[in-house]
């Protein structure tokens, strides 16, 4: 006789907004929370505390989430100076623009280091796909 219970694994956009682990999904990729002020709790772990996947697969693997960082910022730079034109209709103060884009940059800058990361280890690097049996499993640290 089957086992009629299936587990439901979390989606993979699910997971990475939640920032965990893309191998297992259960382990926590970071610290703390990205709305902490605290710095030990924006740092990244070495490794996941559910699966033990090394999350700097090399060294100076983490150079290429700079990039991923680089298309963020564009892409908010252009949202934000957009939105400030919609709002103000002001298309003729360069210091309007140009203080409305380094405060997006600045006040989102924890969401690029933290999401760009999470783009690089889900998207951009095939070896760390999702593996169920890594899911159920217990966690490392009570093995």
């Amino acid at each position: 006789m089957k086992n009629t219970t299936e587990t439901k694994f979390p989606s993979i956009i699910e997971s990475a907004w939640n920032c965990k682990c893309p191998r297992c999904r259960r382990g926590n990729m970071f610290e703390g929370s990205i709305f902490s002020f605290s710095s030990s709790a924006r740092q990244m772990r070495a490794v996941c505390p559910h699966c033990e996947l090394v999350f700097e697969k090399e060294p100076g693997y983490f150079y290429v989430a700079m990039y991923v960082s680089y298309v963020f910022v564009v892409a908010q730079l252009i949202a934000s100076c957009v939105a400030t034109y919609v709002i103000t209709g002001n298309a003729e103060s360069p210091w309007l623009y140009l203080i409305v884009a380094c405060a997006a940059v600045i006040i989102l800058a924890p969401f690029n280091y933290r999401y760009s990361r999470v783009v690089l280890l889900y998207w951009m690097t095939p070896s760390f796909r999702f593996r169920p049996e890594l899911y159920e499993r217990e966690p490392a640290n009570s093995i």
